[in-house]
């Protein structure tokens, strides 16, 4: 083995494993959540903005797929805004993400964690120790290899989409027509409130970018595989919109957990535990998929110099980015302890990261309007997905905070470091000109 291959990441990804990948990405704990919530804000007419937004997603991933293509980089987002606006910007947007995971993935653990305890009828203690055992399977899949975490999010995602395939199916001979009317019981407007919900359940296709330079063929993975991944997404999400409403029930099992309701029904004292098992598979394909991008991001910062010498570490055995994964256990170990103390609630830790992940594709969009210009679909597709998820960044609230405060620190180090390395070039120039003086 030559000493190239345990300084660089394998070329291991293959366009099943990527599609996986992307799917795992971005259908997250929202399908069983949001198509509920969405219902009881706007009625049978949620269906309409799930429609739009099921039409949009393919831009949306086709941007980033495009990108991704392009220009295979484990930086993913952070290396297309480097090309395209310079190293300083690149960096940064790479840090909104890498601090967005450590709260993220925790969160979604406990999500997932939650559903089954509820279903279980287990208590607190219970629900951190599976979340911790989540999280977990998420960094050690991605120390073994991306080869090995793609087969499993494989399995993972066949798993889910069956479910949720069973669920349409089982709900299709309880929906009624009537549930359909009234179609606009509280006006259009509801219609635009439901769509700003609905667009975080399709945010997720910038972090699969950050695994790009280990797909075996990036053009085919990146491109074929993300729009593969779009097809069956929106796919999934609207079936579930629809199974929902045509069943109502938002309004038999409460909006927060109608899809968990129609999952339950037809499998009596087993459906239950079959909702919660959803749940855990779901959010552990998220898992997977955002502690993989992030300890590539982290492996990219430190490989051009924006973040610490041993994050950018990689494993011996497995050429995986060793020190990123280590990073992600620190902050995953911080965030469960404050949690757990009590310190914070999920409230709270769910938006954190709400700010810095819209950036972050704000961020992608923006490169890909300039890095794409040899190509008009990829100018339009960046186009759109950047007004769009512009438009939802004002609604993040208070989490624009977060993002500031990472800003703050960037420009903090980044004065820290210019010093040393002024000071380090002043250093040299002295001890150059004193030896000068002494040859003399």
């Amino acid at each position: 083995m030559n000493d190239s291959s345990s300084t660089t990441l394998q070329r291991n990804i293959g366009m099943p494993q990527a599609i996986a990948l992307y799917i795992g990405a971005v259908l997250g704990s929202g399908v069983l959540i949001v198509p509920g919530l969405a219902a009881e804000m706007a009625g049978p007419a949620s269906l309409l903005a799930w429609g739009f937004m099921t039409l949009l997603i393919l831009p949306m991933a086709l941007s980033m797929g495009l990108l991704s293509a392009k220009f295979p980089n484990a930086g993913g987002v952070s290396h297309f805004v480097t090309l395209a606006f310079g190293p300083k910007a690149g960096s940064l947007v790479g840090w909104f993400f890498l601090m967005s995971v450590p709260i993220g993935a925790p969160v979604a653990a406990l999500t997932g964690a939650g559903y089954m305890t509820a279903a279980m009828g287990w208590d607190e203690p219970a629900r951190i120790t599976i979340a911790a055992v989540m999280l977990a399977v998420g960094l050690i899949t991605n120390w073994i290899g991306m080869q090995v975490a793609g087969k499993v999010q494989i399995a993972v995602v066949i798993a889910i989409v069956a479910v949720l395939v069973f669920s349409f199916a089982t709900a299709l001979p309880r929906m009624e027509i009537e549930h359909f009317t009234p179609f606009v019981p509280h006006g259009w407007m509801s219609i635009g409130q439901a769509a700003a919900i609905l667009f975080w359940c399709f945010i997720g296709w910038e972090a699969v970018s950050h695994l790009s330079e280990e797909f075996k063929d990036p053009q085919r993975a990146a491109v074929k595989g993300v729009t593969i991944a779009a097809i069956i997404v929106g796919v999934l999400y609207f079936l579930s919109a629809l199974a929902t409403v045509g069943t109502q029930s938002y309004l038999k099992g409460g909006s927060s957990t109608s899809l968990v309701w129609i999952i339950s029904q037809p499998l009596g004292p087993w459906g239950g535990f079959i909702a919660g098992l959803t749940g855990l598979f779901i959010c552990t394909a998220t898992i997977i998929a955002y502690a993989g991008a992030a300890s590539r991001v982290a492996y990219a910062l430190s490989r051009q110099g924006y973040a610490p010498q041993w994050m950018g570490r990689l494993s011996k055995p497995y050429h995986t980015p060793i020190g990123g994964i280590a990073f992600l256990l620190l902050c995953f170990v911080t965030v469960m302890s404050l949690y757990g103390s009590g310190s914070i609630s999920i409230t709270t830790l769910i938006q954190f990261p709400n700010a810095t992940f819209i950036l972050t594709y704000i961020g992608g969009c923006a490169a890909g309007i300039r890095l794409l210009k040899g190509s008009r679909l990829g100018v339009t597709i960046s186009w759109i997905s950047f007004l769009a998820t512009a438009a939802v960044f004002p609604f993040t609230g208070w989490a624009i905070g977060y993002p500031l405060l990472i800003t703050l620190m960037f420009i903090l180090i980044f004065r820290i470091k210019h010093k040393q390395e002024v000071a380090g070039m002043k250093e040299i120039r002295r001890e150059i000109h004193e030896a000068q003086r002494k040859a003399l």
